[in-house]
């Protein structure tokens, strides 16, 4: 399974709106402990000319993602992308359209606080509370500009941060932003983990302008002779101390973890198919005592050799070879583009895999049977739109700690086999090379796992193995106390098509 949370563990919101008597502005209120976070531009309220201002901080625990990194539980970089997901939170109030937020890296500590006054602004950091505001960063220390300090260069690696933009146009959706090159700057440790703040850009808070000049702030409202003559009246998002499991802000880790074992769906190369498709990918598992090990001779070279059959077991000379490379602990994968074709010339049915190494000698013999692109019947299987499928190894219930595997069995839905076929044999599954899976909440139907139908992160994509395609889910990513649904979709012809079945299944609290 392709995908980690990380839920924010700190936020809040700072601003320099006026407070209830409508002449102090609220520049010492906290709103740490808030299960709502504000962005908003006021223009023109208490005169022609006065700006309000509301803007969101967020931090994420980089830590964790660095530990899980070296656990192995994420990829290294280059091969996982980070998403920063907050989620819009419904209200009774105007909600602007047509506008766009920054979303930068905060470039100093701040600190959370424990306000939750969003209306009358009397949550103060004073004294000895402790809290961030518009313009203090920690309790009794300021920021170096009102609004807070962000990283504003532009984006050297290893040097500076990226800052990222992100665009409302009905004003009630979702942030979904690929925030990849910030955190990984945060986890190679070139830039401190202060998290982001989100507030409208420039152009769209209010105007304001300060004799001062440009870059001055008068007291707290920001010197902004660019900026907007109306207002962008709120948007709101959920806080990490919402009741919502779901809507709490994260940063979401995506790759691609799929198995992609063609033992049970191997060809042979023909000039019929792309280089891409002749090649087939066979995996190696090193299982010792029911765990996966990795072999132990360090600088060990693994290659697979591939024999035609004779009374079901490898024939004279290999006729293809192709060296493995090490996928995960235990798991080793080499790609092969073979003509399979025997002394006579014609296509062999049946090939053996012959692994060996270098120190360790011969590891394990198999057999896969050979399909051919030239097989008419293989080129109309993979035109079906809907197939019947079915999770065969699907429980009623699952720990909210438990990691599960689901197999998953398709077979044509137009599948019509002879009474022999029916009385002889198993009903041969079918293996689909490109499928996903979304996770929706029965109780709602809301999608909580989306598909990666569309993405190039692949990170909800099946994997196949001679046995029929399958996948992994994390129950941690689901609210225990529900019950959830399984819903796949199939690329074919050219298209993604939704399959009608859904997999019910419940998280249960341990």
């Amino acid at each position: 399974m392709g995908i980690k949370k990380y839920i924010a563990n700190k936020d809040n919101t700072i601003t320099n709106a006026f407070g209830i008597d409508l002449s102090t502005r609220a520049t010492g209120s906290n709103m740490g402990a808030a299960d709502i976070l504000e962005v908003f531009s006021i223009y023109g309220s208490q005169t022609t000319s006065s700006a309000e201002l509301s803007r969101a901080l967020i931090e994420f625990p980089v830590s964790s993602i660095i530990s899980d990194r070296s656990a192995g539980t994420i990829p290294a970089s280059g091969s996982v992308s980070f998403y920063l997901r907050v989620f819009n939170a419904r209200h009774s109030e105007q909600l602007p359209e047509n506008f766009t937020v920054n979303v930068m890296a905060v470039s100093q500590s701040w600190q959370e606080g424990t306000g939750l006054d969003m209306e009358t602004y009397e949550d103060k950091t004073k004294e000895n509370i402790e809290g961030s505001n518009w313009v203090n960063r920690l309790q009794a220390t300021r920021w170096n500009k009102a609004g807070g300090d962000y990283h504003s260069s532009s984006y050297v690696s290893g040097s500076t941060m990226p800052n990222y933009t992100f665009t409302f146009e009905s004003g009630a959706e979702d942030i979904e932003l690929d925030v990849t090159e910030a955190v990984e700057e945060w986890a190679y440790g070139n830039q401190e983990n202060y998290g982001f703040g989100i507030f409208l850009t420039s152009s769209q808070e209010g105007y304001f302008s300060n004799s001062a000049g440009i870059g001055q702030d008068s007291g707290s409202v920001l010197h902004n002779t660019e900026g907007a003559t109306k207002s962008y009246y709120t948007k709101r998002f959920f806080s990490r101390s919402s009741e919502f499991f779901f809507k709490k802000p994260v940063i979401e880790a995506r790759w691609d973890s799929r198995t992609a074992d063609d033992r049970g769906n191997f060809f042979a190369s023909s000039s019929l198919a792309p280089d891409t498709d002749n090649l087939n990918n066979l995996y190696l598992y090193n299982y010792i005592r029911g765990r996966l090990i990795d072999i132990p001779a360090a600088s060990e070279t693994i290659k697979v050799n591939l024999f035609s059959s004779s009374a079901d077991v490898p024939l004279g000379l290999a006729i293809d070879e192709a060296t493995a490379s090490k996928v995960s602990t235990g798991v080793y994968k080499a790609s092969i583009a073979s003509e399979a074709t025997g002394s006579d010339g014609n296509i062999l049915t049946v090939v053996h895999d012959v692994w060996s190494g270098s120190v360790g000698g011969e590891y394990k013999t198999g057999s896969i049977a050979v399909k051919s692109f030239r097989d008419d019947s293989v080129m109309v299987a993979d035109t079906y739109s809907q197939y019947v499928n079915k999770i065969t190894n699907l429980k009623s219930s699952y720990a909210k700690d438990e990691q599960a595997r689901f197999r998953v069995f398709a077979r044509p839905r137009n599948f019509s086999p002879t009474i022999y076929s029916v009385a002889s044999k198993d009903i041969e599954k079918t293996i689909i090379v490109s499928a996903s899976y979304e996770i929706l909440r029965m109780v709602d139907e809301r999608t909580v796992i989306n598909n990666s139908t569309g993405s190039a992160n692949y990170h909800t994509y099946l994997s196949y193995d001679n046995d029929g395609n399958y996948f992994d889910l994390d129950m941690s990513l689901l609210e225990p106390g529900y019950m959830y649904g399984i819903k796949l979709a199939y690329y074919s012809s050219e298209q993604w098509r939704e399959q009608e079945e859904v997999f019910k299944f419940r998280v249960e609290d341990n």
